[in-house]
């Protein structure tokens, strides 16, 4: 028994110094399995990818519009100049994102040969003398017509995405997947001549991001390890050749967590200086210092670094767990589908988006050189931006094409609204248990 007024030992109390109320309690004890359940529910991806990737579009054109106001007026250009072409290649983006979304995987499947043959011959036209554009050092870029280029070896990722993941696909349906000529052939040797006709141009950073797509195809497609390490092996081989025979790669590798500036590391070290000085809360949209001059790429490959100053740590943060959830619902999508197909791009595509953003974003960070390498949606480029959209859709695609999803779309389509029915929560949650043979 208590006094009066008194509270019985590890009870918890209101700032007013009242109890708390027990059911607050229990519905502080019941959040992680409500956060379980909500990200459980058969449209939790299609959601998380749709809103994360408008959310990485809308504030990489808020920042490339204030990263490159200085840029463009040095070059006597109007300081919206970079911005309206990046607005541009949005709004073309999100005419192939929705076109992506809204076709069935049987014309997904139908576009890989000709979109690999065209990725073909465009880099290969790159090379031909007086078409192909260098840029930063980099033959990889067509003209146009006026402001405009190309950078064919970007639809190279969607391309060996969309047809690695078609000839997996097919080999897996006829049992050929256990035969490890069958697990290489062609899709390394393709894989090799993508690389190729891109290291011509000297980009090893695309060829780093199709070589990671390459090897997440293989691990999806359950590559025995032996099989998976000399793959691996051969390609760090070839990585090490090709940066010893460098130079400029070479003085990349130095400027690793370097300090001094002058050391021929100008850019790596002013991309920490604008991350140090950005503080919590950053000082300001439009107010970075290094953007005036002190920064090269502040728009493109540094765009992240502007981010920190302006908008300090909380902004860094912010686009790192947008890059998160989008990277953890690609993994969903392509975990719970019984299409191999489906598996197959999807894990492509989560691949090509989680390491393009850590090889930019460990660069800006100086923890990985610097591969001249955008941050996907975010940084300034339409050739980068409209095959990320399509993929982004193919993602959506997917995600609504799971057996949950249709049945909550459809649904949905008849009520209009939510519905408290009963029935119809009994028969989500059997869709949602439901999960492809041999899945634990």
């Amino acid at each position: 028994m208590t006094a009066h007024g008194s509270t019985p030992r590890g009870a918890a109390r209101r700032p007013g110094g009242r109890p708390a109320a027990p059911s607050a309690l229990r519905a502080a004890a019941r959040l992680p399995g409500r956060l379980r359940d909500a990200w459980d529910r058969p449209l939790t991806a299609y959601y998380v990818i749709l809103g994360g990737s408008l959310l990485i579009t809308v504030l990489g054109l808020v920042m490339v519009y204030s990263a490159s106001m200085i840029q463009a007026l040095r070059y006597g250009l109007p300081s919206t100049f970079y911005f309206r072409k990046q607005l541009l290649a949005v709004a073309i983006g999100s005419v192939l994102l929705y076109a992506a979304a809204r076709m069935p995987v049987r014309l997904h499947r139908a576009l890989a040969y000709p979109i690999l043959l065209g990725s073909v011959f465009l880099m290969c036209l790159v090379q031909v003398p007086g078409i192909g554009q260098t840029v930063n050092g980099n033959t990889n870029w067509i003209s146009i017509g006026g402001p405009f280029q190309i950078q064919p070896s970007e639809f190279g990722k969607l391309a060996l995405v969309l047809w690695g993941a078609d000839l997996l696909a097919r080999k897996g349906d006829k049992g050929l997947l256990v035969q490890w000529k069958h697990l290489l052939v062609p899709l390394v040797p393709v894989t090799v001549l993508l690389l190729g006709l891109i290291m011509l141009g000297g980009d090893m950073g695309t060829t780093m991001i199709l070589t990671a797509i390459l090897f997440g195809m293989l691990w999806l497609a359950g590559a025995p390890t032996r099989l998976f390490a000399g793959v691996l092996g051969g390609a760090g081989v070839l990585a090490f050749l090709a940066i010893v025979t460098s130079s400029n790669r070479m003085d990349r590798l130095h400027c690793i967590a370097a300090s001094d500036p002058d050391n021929g590391c100008w850019q790596a070290v002013h991309g920490i200086y604008a991350l140090a000085s950005g503080g919590w809360f950053g000082s300001g949209l439009g107010a970075s210092v290094e953007k005036w001059g002190e920064l090269p790429e502040p728009h493109t490959d540094f765009i992240f670094a502007v981010t920190g100053e302006e908008l300090g740590l909380a902004g860094t943060l912010s686009v790192l767990a947008l890059f998160a959830a989008l990277g953890y619902a690609g993994i969903r999508v392509a975990g719970r589908t019984e299409d191999p197909f489906v598996r197959f791009a999807a894990g492509g595509v989560t691949t090509w988006i989680t390491v393009q953003a850590v090889i930019n974003i460990g660069a800006v960070l100086g923890l990985l050189p610097i591969a001249g390498v955008p941050l996907p949606l975010f940084s300034y480029g339409g050739s980068a931006l409209l095959p990320t959209m399509f993929a982004i859709g193919l993602l959506i695609s997917f995600a609504r094409s799971e057996p949950a999803a249709r049945a909550a779309l459809a649904v949905r389509g008849r009520n209009g609204r939510r519905s408290p029915n009963r029935a119809r929560t009994r028969t989500m949650r059997r869709y949602v248990t439901r999960r492809p043979s041999g899945e634990r």
